[in-house]
């Protein structure tokens, strides 16, 4: 979806000349879906929470994803209404499974593992979404080979194959991750009254758990900038002129450095301190945004794709097992449901920051740079995160449970 979907959406659906209007579509579309997972997060993680429901709730929502996803064989040429939609959609179920999955790793993973389990997990998640990305990029090259008409044929096609392999990596998670029994589980209808209330209970308990408060802030600035730039950087590297072969070299290349790239950053973690892993992440984001301003030459743009790739797995992956340590185990899908309701919240600004800029201006350039604010704010804000306090007071908030 970050790769093929700008580069079709720009040349296909939209009006390939007039990118600027392009990226505004597309930054409008990534908020949307955003803002759509960040109001219905909290409220299905104190649901799954109440009625032992984080299993069926990811499966639910990733076969709603992967339905959407394959729909786009059927969008036509010039129909970018319907292929925003189907967008907006895809990136709900996708967005919205991953509260659940997130929410388990505090139950599958011992505190001391969760850097290295969320670490491996992007990890593996790169590299099969690499291996997956380069046969849909042979494809896209060499359609004949697969029996294919045309390009435009192969790249709605591999949305087919994207959706067959998110179904076919589902089937082990379904298979044997197996969800805690929560004593305190009731019916589903019951669970959905009273998962209201406790969501209401939990915002007020966040003042008592402050550290959570401030991390959330930190996370929800910074990690809308990595969002943002993952989202956009294929529209953008289009805005500047760049071979449609380049873009999809640079992603392959993501794929498969980020790959060991998380796993090293987990064992840094080990040496220097996950908020100073993170921390160094953040800064690193703030040097990239800057580099993809002064951008001029496609090779300038696979430079920057390695750098994203050293970085991105390891700010995610470290953020979530952040997270893990700082919050009451008993509430992990509701508290992560906060996660992601500010994760996405996050992804809401960026893109519609960085479409609006381009679209204000005319240059994709000085949209890009926009980003580089949220760096700015959501380092200064990890900076004065006290995760030693958090882990005490997540333990006296359990403590008040039992």
């Amino acid at each position: 979806m970050a790769g093929f979907f700008p580069l079709f959406f720009n040349a296909y659906w939209a009006d390939p000349n007039n990118p600027t209007q392009s990226t505004f579509y597309l930054g409008v579309a990534n908020s949307l879906a955003s803002i759509i997972v960040a109001l219905l997060a909290p409220f299905l993680g104190a649901i799954a929470d109440r009625g032992s429901a984080k299993k069926r709730f990811m499966i639910f929502f990733a076969f709603f994803g992967i339905t959407l996803t394959c729909a786009f064989w059927l969008v036509g040429q010039g129909a970018w209404q319907f292929a925003i939609i189907l967008y907006v959609g895809a990136t709900v179920g996708f967005s919205g499974g991953n509260i659940f999955y997130d929410s388990l790793l505090v139950s599958v993973a011992p505190k001391d593992k969760q850097n290295y389990v969320s670490s491996l997990g992007y990890g593996l998640g790169y590299i099969g979404g690499g291996v997956l990305f380069a046969l849909n990029v042979v494809m896209f090259l060499k359609p004949a080979l697969f029996g294919l008409p045309d390009q435009a044929t192969a790249v709605k096609f591999s949305f087919i194959t994207v959706g067959i392999w998110w179904a076919i990596f589902t089937i082990p998670f379904w298979m044997y991750v197996k969800e805690p029994k929560n004593y305190d589980s009731v019916p589903m209808g019951r669970a959905v009254v009273l998962g209201w209330r406790q969501l209401m209970d939990t915002f007020r308990k966040l003042g008592q758990l402050r550290v959570v408060g401030l991390f959330l802030v930190a996370y929800w600035f910074y990690i809308d900038g990595v969002d943002t730039i993952v989202k956009m950087a294929v529209d953008y590297g289009m805005a500047l002129g760049f071979s449609s072969s380049t873009l999809m070299t640079a992603l392959l290349m993501v794929q498969f450095i980020a790959f060991p790239a998380a796993l090293l950053y987990s064992w840094i973690a080990s040496k220097i301190g996950t908020k100073q892993a993170v921390m160094s992440a953040v800064v690193a984001y703030g040097i990239i945004t800057l580099l993809g301003y002064f951008m001029q030459k496609e090779s300038d743009f696979y430079i920057l794709a390695v750098l994203v790739a050293l970085f991105q797995g390891g700010v995610q992956a470290l953020s979530r097992s952040l997270y893990g340590r700082i919050i009451p185990e008993r509430h992990a899908a509701e508290f992560f449901g906060f996660y992601n309701m500010l994760g996405k919240f996050a992804a809401v600004l960026g893109p519609l920051l960085m479409g609006t800029v381009t679209l204000v201006t005319g240059s994709g350039r000085i949209g890009i740079l926009s980003i580089l604010i949220l760096f700015i704010i959501g380092g200064y804000l990890l900076s004065r995160v006290d995760f030693e306090k958090g882990e005490r007071l997540a333990r006296m908030y359990n403590a008040e449970l039992e």
